[in-house]
């Protein structure tokens, strides 16, 4: 039942009139009714567009806001959905729409899993690990049994974890996966059997969640039918993302939601499935209408508001070769006579060479750098670019260099609040206990292990024999958790305390400190804007911003600069200018993604993501050799490449093929000066 009157909201008509005609067939749907929608979203087809004004349909047609539930792949797309569809609906009572179930599958999923906790024998104050707490925790596990010291080449921590995410999220069973990924590690299937017991067991124990699970225990969750029925009645319509990029515990958590599909729309495109390594699949979009009775409805978006005609028509050229697939021809109003560039330089020098001399001569026409990108297969594709950039004093941001969380110092800090928030959480203790000098693993260990045998914390701490080394820092310590763990700071007072406590010990680890120190002043300014200690934890965990000290290439003095992007991390994303690097053979396809015709037909999504980022100007180059070094029995040696695979021969008049360097012209041969001849005949007589 809705509980906004249809009096209350409507549509401006000059927003309703923003939408073209396939925009707004997916708009308006009401199946039969409510029935399943699929939109076929083409690159730059006003995605986003179309379903901010398909919620903003559905709250003016009497929709609950808050019976909404909106899933995303990022908090940041949430947020700009919010704010979109706030701006089209008009309000004729104060406040806006309400959608407080906008969110990622992770976010969402930790709400439910706290809400529903005490159902499903969950401790409600669990804690998250992200991906390096859940290695940490997988490697002492992997320690306790054994593992490590078989005498064998036993998986390390980050291939264990790798394992058992490929696992859950794919709901394959462990032998394929080991087939599949990791051949090598056949022989300890058993061993990673027990490891993953053991690790769970563990997780259990410390009432800690990973990633993976907070979409595992969400579908154990829906797996109980009251349960299933009670949460999907929560939400009168289910709106998915972004959907190629699902993974097989995600459409199941669609699907268990809205069995019959009532109110179920989800948005992708199948060319643009391009996440498998994730776990991602793109059966999920391309199998989506068979999933109910009658077929859920498919409408198309092909129009274009991004590139020119003829990077389109290229983009169609690639993409319309591969096996399976929505049929769409993506067109554009902006025609053009400039066709994407095949530019044939030597070798990975010239490359570099080719790729500054662009960019510049560009900017000089009135691009700046940052409308224009180089993207890559690889992160180190670019490695030869870098250093020519770095060598021409040309500003550049490399995206694809650790995360936020991944920071060693941002982890030390919230390991404090994890810890307290659950003293059962080993990995955090441990980290944060041997922060302080003279404390080791030994003597972490002991004190983890009063705590997990303490009804008090600071009783625990009181009773707990430190190293005399520690003695002074330990008394500060143990004033921290008594504050923290007693309640006796408000928040975000609580993070204020904990880094005045962090920075001596922050000075002391790390010689930048002061670069440091400003991503801990960035968690404090985070902090501010969460209502609670939990809250904080969680939404960071789940979307951490990006480290101010970790960036490569990051011009902190410069206002322009290039963009140097892998194709995964380019994304979503649009420049006005785009160079792809080594568009041969062996990098894309890439030479470890061509076992199977699923991993080429990849490898074909990805050429095609990264040619339909380009707006007005796109160049593929292809060096004609590579230099490659440290080869086992080969030594260092030139490689010689062909041309990527995805244009063939019959696509070549869809591209301007041109070489790099331009070779010289002929000089052009003119007869002799007179004076000349008659030397030359001279000579030529004394021999007769």
């Amino acid at each position: 039942m809705s509980s906004v009157p249809d009096s209350v909201l409507e549509i401006p008509p000059a927003q309703a009139d923003c939408l073209n005609t396939e925009q707004r067939a997916a708009v308006e749907h009401d199946g039969a009714p409510g029935g399943p929608l699929l939109v076929i979203a083409g690159a730059g087809s006003g995605k986003t567009h179309m379903l901010a004004h398909r919620v903003a349909h559905l709250i003016a047609g009497g929709a609950n806001p808050g019976a909404i539930l909106l899933l995303t792949f990022s908090r940041r797309a949430a947020d700009e959905m919010v704010r979109r569809v706030a701006r089209i609906v008009r309000q004729r009572v104060a406040g806006r729409p309400q959608l407080a179930w906008a969110g990622t599958f992770h976010g969402v999923g930790a709400r439910l899993l706290r809400d529903y906790a005490p159902r499903i024998g969950l401790d409600p104050a669990f804690t998250i690990h992200d991906r390096e707490d859940a290695a940490d925790l997988m490697n002492l596990v992997r320690h306790e049994l054994g593992l490590a010291d078989t005498g064998k080449r036993f998986p390390r921590k980050h291939t264990c974890l790798a394992i058992y995410s490929a696992v859950v999220n794919t709901r394959a069973a462990l032998a394929d996966v080991l087939q599949q990924r990791y051949p090598w590690c056949l022989d300890f299937e058993d061993d990673l059997k027990r490891l993953f017991r053991a690790y769970v067991e563990a997780k259990q124990a410390q009432h800690v969640l990973d990633y993976d699970d907070l979409l595992l225990y969400w579908v154990h969750l829906l797996e109980a039918p009251a349960l299933a029925a009670e949460i999907g009645a929560r939400f009168s319509h289910v709106l998915v993302d972004e959907y190629q990029d699902t993974n097989a515990l995600q459409a199941r958590i669609v699907l268990a939601l809205k069995p019959e599909g009532q109110g179920v729309t989800v948005v992708g495109d199948d060319a643009q499935a391009i996440y498998a390594f994730r776990g991602a699949t793109v059966k999920n979009i391309l199998g989506f209408p068979s999933q109910f009775t009658p077929p859920a409805r498919i409408v198309t978006l092909e129009r274009n508001y991004r590139s020119t005609l003829p990077i389109l028509a290229a983009a169609n050229g690639v993409i319309a070769r591969a096996t399976e697939g929505y049929a769409k021809a993506l067109w554009s109003e902006r025609a053009s006579g400039e066709r994407p560039q095949l530019v044939s330089v030597r070798d990975d020098a010239d490359q570099a060479a080719f790729v500054v001399a662009d960019v510049l001569a560009k900017r000089e026409a009135g691009i700046v750098l940052k409308q224009q990108a180089v993207l890559f297969r690889t992160a180190s594709h670019s490695a030869a670019l870098e250093v020519e950039l770095v060598r021409r004093k040309l500003p550049f941001v490399k995206y694809g260099g650790l995360k936020f969380l991944e920071a060693a110092h941002v982890k030390d800090a919230l390991a404090v609040l994890r810890w307290i928030e659950n003293p059962r959480d080993r990995v955090a203790g441990f980290r944060v206990l041997q922060l302080m000098p003279g404390i080791g693993p030994k003597t972490a260990a002991q004190v983890l292990g009063l705590v997990a045998a303490a009804q008090d914390v600071s009783m625990a701490l009181e009773e707990a024999h430190v190293p005399a080394a520690a003695v002074e820092a330990w008394g500060d310590f143990r004033a921290l958790v008594e504050s923290l763990y007693g309640r006796e700071l408000p928040w975000p007072t609580e993070f204020e305390a904990v880094a005045a406590w962090y920075a001596p010990h922050l000075e002391q680890r790390y010689d930048d400190a002061a670069v440091r120190q400003g991503d801990v002043a960035q968690l404090a300014s985070i902090a501010r804007t969460y209502s609670s200690r939990q809250r904080f934890l969680t939404e960071l965990t789940l979307d951490p911003p990006a480290a101010t000290s970790d960036e490569a290439g990051a011009p902190l003095r410069d206002e322009d600069y290039l963009i140097l992007s892998t194709i995964h991390s380019a994304k979503g994303q649009e420049w006005k200018s785009v160079t792809l690097l080594n568009a041969v053979d062996g990098c894309i396809p890439s030479d470890m993604a061509t076992a199977s015709r699923a991993e080429i037909e990849e490898e074909r999504r990805l050429l095609y993501v990264a040619m339909t980022r380009a707006r007005d100007h796109l160049a593929l180059v292809v060096p004609q050799r590579f230099y490659v070094t440290q080869q086992s029995g080969l030594g260092d040696r030139h490689v010689y490449a062909g041309r990527t695979r995805f244009i063939p021969p019959g696509l070549l008049e869809l591209f301007e093929t041109r070489s790099w360097p331009e070779a010289p012209a002929a000089p052009r041969a003119s007869p002799p000066p007179p004076e000349v001849v008659d030397v030359l005949a001279k000579m030529k007589a004394m021999w007769s």
